[in-house]
């Protein structure tokens, strides 16, 4: 295994909750703990770096950035909470220095929350309130990179994603997700960079397998010179908010299959609600390393 992989994380990103609210504090703090004692990676850790608001305006409007300001919810999913805004532009600058990370020869993981690929351009949405993965990926076409490919296998369709990149030249996006479920989108390919494959619940492991090996071949024809992956880790066959089939070896051979196609490569934690989801991030890491 290569020793070249590097993780993101503030732990003061566990600053803030909501009882009873799926996306919790814990899945961090559980996850960093694990990493950190196991013994089969070598490990390096770094802090997000800042992130300025010309980054953020790539990928939002003026309006949405002033409105994580202001103490009003969003939806039922998506509370106000005190800094919120704050929380969020560091889990987009964990993104940012995934980004430069991979672009210095290492694996990137960025272990943050709020996720992100929910959010659009005008809105928080589905726990996220900035795009960490188009904020990042704008970054990498702004500052040189020609062909980068979003691989997005969060069981959640990445709408705010997909609606950020649509037809954006360079961009590519590819989203294996379940349907029905949340958002509710996906259902068919967007623009001419948007590439969505729809699985049913309790699609058996196997044929989930096929489709996600589908999706990469398809990712791998374009020739990106840069993968960015939204690792939602809630296709789990026993997360509580989908109905999917994925053991933790699914997730190692996931992991495995995009280190094989030998491009620059970071990832950013999206979804994963499961109590197991510590172990599930340790094989995606075990496979990408």
């Amino acid at each position: 295994m290569s020793s070249d992989l590097k993780i993101i994380c503030d732990e003061r990103c566990t600053g803030y909750r909501q009882p009873g609210h799926p996306e919790r504090p814990e899945r961090i703090a559980a996850s960093v703990q694990t990493l950190r004692k196991q013994q089969e990676l070598k490990l390096t850790w770094a802090d997000p770096g800042p992130v300025e608001d010309a980054v953020l305006l790539r990928a939002h409007t003026p309006e949405h950035l002033a409105r994580l300001g202001v103490e009003r919810d969003f939806d039922p999913d998506t509370p106000y909470f005190s800094e919120i805004g704050n929380y969020a532009r560091a889990s987009a600058g964990a993104a940012l220095t995934a980004l430069k990370t991979a672009r210095a020869g290492e694996m990137a993981f960025s272990l943050m929350r709020p996720p992100g690929h929910h959010a659009t351009s005008t809105r928080a949405m589905g726990f996220c309130y900035l795009n960490n993965m188009a904020v990042a990926c704008l970054e990498a076409l702004a500052t040189g990179c020609k062909r980068i490919a979003v691989f997005d296998f969060d069981v959640h369709h990445g709408n705010g994603t997909e609606a950020i990149l649509v037809n954006k030249p360079g961009a590519s996006f590819f989203s294996i997700h379940q349907f029905p479920c949340y958002p509710g989108t996906g259902t068919r390919n967007v623009g001419d960079n948007c590439f969505n494959y729809p699985v049913a619940p309790q699609t058996p492991r196997a044929e989930y397998r096929h489709v996600l090996t589908s999706a990469l071949e398809h990712l791998a024809s374009l020739k990106p010179e840069m993968v960015a992956v939204s690792a939602g880790f809630d296709c789990y066959a026993r997360d509580p908010l989908a109905q999917e089939t994925l053991e933790a070896e699914d997730f190692f051979w996931l992991g495995e299959s995009l280190r094989k196609l030998g491009v620059p490569m970071f990832s950013l934690l999206e979804g994963g609600y499961s109590n197991d989801l510590p172990e599930l991030i340790l094989a995606y890491l075990k496979g990408v390393s």
